[in-house]
């Protein structure tokens, strides 16, 4: 049994680290963390010092990302790895299907069999790039009513972006736990193993698997030195360990397929551990909005997140509209980018009907797209009074690459065939 927790023990909050891109450490019990050193030819209480590298030893000091661990037992202490069946976990390069220029919507994933984990719930829409070569992105979801009992799960394609919408997930890391409700996100770098268990009993929500360079705080330029995502709202966690001898499923995705193994003890043994290569909690309510307030509505980028090369992503957070003589919601537009939006909660401002919590809209690279007719006629004849936007919470992943469909996400049955008839009845304006 961890350190954190015993047999009749209630959900507790996890103790948090702020800041983003920091160096932080941490030890869950006193002298477990070496002082002075990263490797001493005795680790303290015997434990057993690693290094997670989650990019190249030489990869510039403000991009490197690496972490040391001290821990029971090192990773190496495992058994061979054996391929399981992928169930609905697809991987890029994507070639089920044809590129699409289409506009496509889907509805929320059907709920899934009982017995359903994180890693058995999770389907992917479609992606880009090559896991095997660390370029591109993958959108899934998730839609699980089981906790991961004696069951782990690592990511050696990618970091993980967790966007929950419906039911809390405790993901318990190798750091540490970390709680992410709706309205949060979790980011699992690569490599990093975790347990998916569910306080609610249920969760369902969305997934970006980044396999290239890792997310970061985008640039602020003439912004200046504040605004957007903030880092001190950014959540490490701390250590927090497992010491474990009982059999433990250990599931890797390696280059686009799942692996497994039977351990006899849980890898989540670090007792202490300092470094960059960490998991991170946000609240996406902690978002300073920053947007107009003269007139026009500005580019969506000015709602970035995170930013990687292979992936935006951005968060369409509470704020109030102000723009005199504008058109509110965001405008008519093709885009070289590609655009994946989710619904977190409530309902997004530029679609009137259709796009609901758990569903979601892929704009592919130059196909045109907007707000739907209603949203226009609204928007167009409206007094245009301050006006605030709390009632929904949307995001997009977006990406330079267009996405490639998968065949079950082309076919599935919550997609909405009919997406192009809301743009219908956007009639001719123009005197003859």
């Amino acid at each position: 049994m961890g350190a954190d927790e015993t047999d009749d023990a209630p959900v507790y909050a996890p103790v948090y680290s702020p800041g983003f891109g920091n160096e932080h450490s941490s030890e869950a019990l006193p002298g477990a963390l070496p002082q002075g050193r990263n490797s001493p030819q005795r680790a303290p209480l015997g434990l057993y010092a690693e290094q997670l590298s989650g990019t190249a030893f030489t990869e510039p000091r403000a991009r490197n990302r690496r972490s040391w661990l001290y821990r029971i037992r090192p990773s190496a202490v495992h058994p061979p790895f054996r391929r399981v069946p992928d169930g609905a976990v697809r991987s890029a390069p994507f070639t089920e299907t044809e590129p699409d220029p289409n506009r496509m919507r889907w509805g929320p994933l059907p709920a899934p069999p009982p017995g359903t984990d994180f890693v058995a719930g999770l389907w992917t829409v479609g992606g880009n790039g090559d896991a095997r070569r660390r370029t591109g992105m993958a959108i899934h979801l998730y839609h699980a009513n089981s906790p991961m009992t004696d069951r782990v799960f690592g990511d050696s394609d990618g970091e993980l972006l967790i966007v929950p919408r419906h039911g809390a997930l405790l993901l318990r890391t190798e750091f540490g736990p970390l709680r992410a409700a709706p309205g949060h996100v979790a980011l699992i770098p690569r490599g990093v193993r975790f347990r998916a268990e569910l306080p609610d009993g249920e969760a369902a929500g969305y997934v970006c698997e980044n396999y290239g360079a890792p997310f970061t705080l985008p640039e602020l330029g003439p912004i200046g030195a504040n605004g957007l995502a903030n880092p001190r709202d950014f959540l490490a966690p701390t250590a927090a360990y497992e010491d474990a001898d009982r059999p433990v499923q250990v599931i890797n995705k390696f280059c686009g397929g799942l692996w497994a193994a039977d351990y006899d003890h849980s890898p989540l043994d670090v007792v202490a551990w300092h470094g960059t290569h960490v998991p991170y909690l946000y609240d996406l309510r902690r978002f300073n909005v920053l947007g107009s307030i003269s007139y026009d509505h500005p580019d969506p980028s000015v709602f970035t997140v995170l930013t990687a090369p292979a992936a935006d992503f951005v968060v369409f957070a509470p704020r109030w509209l102000v723009g005199e003589d504008t058109f509110r919601p965001p405008y008519f537009h093709r885009n070289v980018m590609s655009e994946y939006m989710g619904l977190i909660e409530g309902a997004y401002d530029a679609k009137a009907e259709g796009f609901v919590p758990g569903g979601g809209s892929l704009h592919n690279m130059m196909s045109a797209h907007g707000p739907d007719r209603e949203t226009f006629e609204r928007a167009s004849t409206a007094e245009l009074r301050p006006q605030r936007v709390d009632d929904g919470l949307a995001f997009m992943f977006e990406t330079g690459w267009p996405v490639l469909l998968t065949a079950q996400a082309s076919a599935g049955g919550h997609r909405q065939h009919g997406y192009d008839k809301v743009w219908e009845g956007l009639i001719r304006n123009f005197p003859s």
